[in-house]
């Protein structure tokens, strides 16, 4: 059975959640898994007409029979974890088929802390961050600080990793930021405090997950942030701590690269973007602001305005060529039906030359001016089509060519928030 990766292809918000969610309604998928990135994520999905955002949690949560992971290469905060949970089940949905990977790193509120001074300190050089700890966190896992999920389980070594971080943490806080230092029982007693109601949802999550494709189970990972903000190959620094790419699905969840089988894009039918950055296709007029409005882009997770722009097919072909995409998933199509003519951005022109792909460095790409071919509207409402052939011609011709120049193909489009306004292009 197949291993199948769902992951953005532009600079997220693109409706991982629903592709997700439309995935996991086959009976056939039995572990929706979270590989990278923590609560700063966010994904919407409408069932039966009811809204539900999830953050850390994976969307097969809402899913019936499926077993929801949290995977090693995801940073965990507990106490966002278990206000999810707690929102969800006062909802009536039931979460108790959990697991958490127990190398999965933990966020402390001094994460938090941290971010959002760091952030304030860097003025007019601000990244962008959401403030909620997941680049400290990364930070101290990369230089051999940090603290795991196992770790809350064991007082004698949590509270000697926590004394490491906040040797240098609370100099920083103290002698650069002017900020009260960090009492290291606090953080002890914060932790710890969340270690019982953990223990039962900790596992060998790369064990679990290896055992079932060995037993013939299909396994759904699902992709947090997106291509674009990948911190290899995304538009560096702007960018996320993690990589949300395909290859580091491999290494947050700990399976090898021959199990994947399918590696699906979700990409939006124009393009948005939250936080600071450069961004070709951007539209800072009137056009903008409908894109906005009509798409409705407010960050799930921050609440902040998404900028919004047309189409970028150089982004799609890149995001096709690092993840070695299958095929797309394309969202919001609906969104569009209000403009006579709609721009699709095919290449950039960077000081008098035309780049069909993605530039080289990240200099040209502050200077990349979108190259447009044009296509005709449909000036229509589209949510209540059910097959693609019921698609206004014009709306057709635009997701074709929207394919073509896209370097994959296209697996389905979504009309609309719901699960039923999915429309099939090829099964």
């Amino acid at each position: 059975m197949p291993a199948i990766v769902v992951l953005g292809a532009q600079w997220g918000d693109e409706g991982k959640g629903k592709a997700t969610d439309l995935l996991a309604q086959d009976t056939s998928i039995d572990y929706v898994v979270r590989t990278s990135g923590g609560h700063n994520a966010g994904h919407t999905i409408v069932v039966n007409g009811e809204k539900f955002a999830t953050h850390l949690l994976p969307s097969g949560i809402l899913t019936p029979g499926a077993t929801s992971v949290i995977a090693n290469g995801v940073v965990v905060s507990p106490e966002a974890l278990f206000r999810e949970l707690d929102g969800l089940i006062e909802r009536g949905v039931a979460v108790a088929d959990l697991k958490v990977s127990a190398n999965a790193h933990v966020i402390a509120s001094y994460h938090s802390t941290i971010d959002k001074v760091t952030e304030r300190f860097l003025g007019k050089n601000q990244i962008g961050t959401t403030g909620r700890g997941i680049g400290p966190a990364y930070s101290d896992k990369v230089n051999r600080y940090g603290i795991r999920i196992a770790d809350l389980f064991d007082e004698d070594i949590l509270r000697e990793k926590i004394e490491a971080a906040l040797d240098l943490r609370n100099h920083l806080l103290t002698k650069v930021y002017n900020r009260r230092a960090i009492e290291v029982d606090a953080v002890v007693e914060e932790l710890t405090a969340y270690a019982d109601r953990l223990r039962p949802m900790v596992a060998d999550t790369s064990l679990l997950l290896n055992q079932a494709l060995d037993a013939d189970k299909t396994v759904l990972f699902e992709g947090a942030q997106a291509t674009m903000l990948d911190v290899d190959h995304g538009t560096y620094p702007f960018v996320t701590s993690s990589s949300p790419i395909a290859g580091g699905v491999c290494t947050g969840a700990g399976v090898g690269p021959t199990r994947i089988d399918r590696v699906i894009g979700v990409i939006k039918a124009y393009t948005t973007r939250v936080g600071s950055g450069p961004f070709p296709t951007e539209l800072l007029d009137d056009d903008g602001i409908r894109l906005q409005t009509l798409g409705g882009e407010i960050g799930v997770s921050t609440g902040r305005t998404r900028r919004c722009g047309w189409y970028d097919s150089v982004i799609a072909r890149y995001a096709a060529r690092v993840n070695g995409l299958t095929e797309f998933f394309l969202t919001k199509l609906d969104i569009l039906g209000d403009w006579d003519r709609i721009p699709v951005c095919v290449a950039y022109e960077i000081d008098g030359v035309r780049h069909d792909e993605m530039p080289m460095t990240q200099t040209e790409f502050h200077h990349a001016k979108p190259v447009y071919e044009f296509f005709e509207g449909w000036k229509s409402d589209i949510s209540g089509c059910r097959t693609f052939e019921e698609l206004p011609e014009n709306a057709q011709i635009y997701v074709k060519a929207l394919e073509k120049l896209s370097g994959a193909p296209f697996w389905g489009v979504g009309v609309g928030p719901g699960r039923e306004q999915t429309l099939v292009v090829r099964p």
